[in-house]
């Protein structure tokens, strides 16, 4: 099951590859059904996982395959999916349908290699998130930036190039730190292995954990990204296509918060405690720092791209608060996130396609000129901001409570957080949507079409689901984030306390 969702994307893109460039509506219409096979795929994957992962022990994969690949130097093709990654792969193979369906008709030239990049870079991300043996992860972790390098260098605004360049420097860094950091693990023991539920029991001196885990730790806080290695974020989100723009902020940012889940805080426990404050301080200043800045961008999708520093900001305060309600939160905002923010990123990219303009001051009105669209976008607004009842809230509360069990003084500067969301989120659609019709141009803007809405359907689904039955979600994943919680020293000092425990009851309920 897992190779075919990995190989569908692949496959996909290697039959495109027979199709001439003016084709473009069956390369549309064949990278379509790649996607939309890949992605109900996914979802019935997640299904699975829901049953399998549910109540059962922790480290327990559905659909584990675990092969030799080159024994000799103790790499395995092993892959398997639980209550974590089961969900960002559900939510991968969801945005790569969305992209194809509502992200391609601003693609004017080179199509195919915009959809074949496109299916390239799903196909990588999914190994990523499928990946239980650290070569096997690093080999996905490089290959996603190939595709990505290309969709913003190509395909992307007026600075693409130095976008481009600086997304791929940045990433390449933190990469070369973890190819170091992985191989210093894999020969710790007398047998090389890379296989992580070998590592997970094969656990380091804390002594040595320190610079292990300080190469991991970079290479996801790039990938995050955390303060201050946020710069690259901005303009690859601005330069970049809206389809490009949506599979970043939707799940290759995730890579970075999966990694510290799955690899860095596990196999490295003491060195996690002893850098948590760190960490804790630097997502503290991301929140509040994304949110000022988002404050006073003129751009629509700049405002967009530094809410996301703001939000992963939140994630990592979750994970790093390790507590069970803060990892849940953590765990579970990741996807909030990406369902929320990649929804903006295609809503802003409708508009722009249509006034070729993503200054805030050249809108106004949008309400009256398109009011379905409009109401899709508050929706989305909503869902970000954390209205209860949509996916935002759950995993915000979650975080800020899991926080607060830490320190109270730290939940309340998170908190300034959310209060900007709303406030930066919230002016910038009075601004574009209510008020005189700013211009002839706005004027002539028609509502959303139907493909374009068949596109957003499967967000706004995940954003009222996710927000409804967060049970469901964070149950599956409940093994693993106790575990992970188990592994930290000094867990006992931290644990929640009974009033904690009634509310995650109560929250579950």
């Amino acid at each position: 099951m897992l190779t075919l969702l990995i190989c569908l994307p692949l496959l996909g893109a290697l039959l495109l590859l027979r199709r001439s460039e003016a084709e473009r509506e069956a390369l549309r219409l064949e990278a379509l059904l790649w996607t939309l096979l890949t992605g109900v795929l996914s979802i019935f994957a997640y299904l699975h996982v829901i049953d399998v992962c549910t109540g059962a022990p922790a480290n327990t994969f559905a659909y584990e395959v675990n092969a030799p690949l080159i024994p000799r130097f103790g790499v395995t093709y092993h892959l398997g999916l639980d209550g974590i990654s089961g969900l960002l792969v559900m939510l991968t193979g969801v945005l790569g349908f969305v992209c194809v369906q509502g992200a391609t008709a601003g693609v004017k030239d080179g199509l195919k290699g915009f959809l074949v990049a496109l299916l390239v870079l799903e196909s990588a991300i999914l190994g990523v998130f499928c990946a239980l043996d650290l070569f096997v992860f690093y080999i996905f972790w490089e290959a996603v930036l190939i595709p990505m390098y290309f969709l913003i260098g190509c395909w992307g605004g007026d600075r693409r190039i130095y976008a481009a360049v600086k997304f791929f420097l940045y990433t390449l860094v933190g990469s070369l730190l973890m190819l170091v950091a992985l191989l210093f693990v894999a020969y710790q023991g007398q047998q090389p292995t890379f296989d992580l539920t070998v590592l997970y029991r094969q656990r380091l001196a804390p002594d040595r954990q320190l610079l292990p885990f300080l190469a991991f730790a970079l290479a996801f806080a790039i990938k995050v990204p955390l303060m201050p290695f946020h710069t690259w974020l901005p303009d690859a989100h601005t330069e970049a296509p809206t389809a490009g723009s949506i599979m970043l902020a939707g799940v290759l940012l995730k890579m970075g918060t999966y990694g510290f889940i799955r690899i860095a805080i596990p196999l490295f426990p003491d060195a996690a405690l002893h850098f948590g404050p760190w960490f804790v301080t630097l997502a503290v200043c991301g929140i509040l720092y994304g949110a000022l800045v988002a404050l006073v961008q003129p751009d629509v999708k700049k405002l967009v791209a530094y809410s996301s520093v703001a939000h992963l900001g939140f994630v990592m305060l979750g994970l790093f608060s390790f507590n069970l309600l803060g990892l849940q939160g953590g765990m579970i905002q990741q996807v909030n996130h990406g369902v929320s923010t990649g929804a903006l990123f295609l809503l802003v990219g409708l508009i722009y396609e249509r006034r070729h303009s993503r200054q805030i001051a050249d809108f106004g009105g949008l309400f009256t000129q398109m009011p379905l669209y409009s109401r899709l976008f508050l929706l989305t607004v909503l869902a970000s901001v954390g209205l209860p009842g949509l996916c935002g809230f759950v995993g915000e509360y979650l975080v800020l409570f899991g926080a607060s069990q830490r320190s109270m003084a730290v939940a309340a500067l998170a908190g300034v957080g959310v209060i900007l969301a709303a406030a930066y989120l919230l002016w910038m659609f009075q601004r574009v949507f209510y008020g005189p019709v700013a211009s002839d141009e706005v004027r002539a803007m028609p509502d959303i079409t139907r493909p374009e809405l068949l596109s957003f359907v499967p967000l706004a689904v995940l954003m009222v689901v996710l927000g409804l039955f967060p049970s469901v979600f964070l149950k599956a994943a409940e093994p693993t984030m106790q575990w992970v919680q188990q592994q930290v020293p000094l867990t006992a000092a931290a644990a929640v306390p009974e009033t904690g425990s009634k509310l995650r009851r109560g929250v579950a309920h």
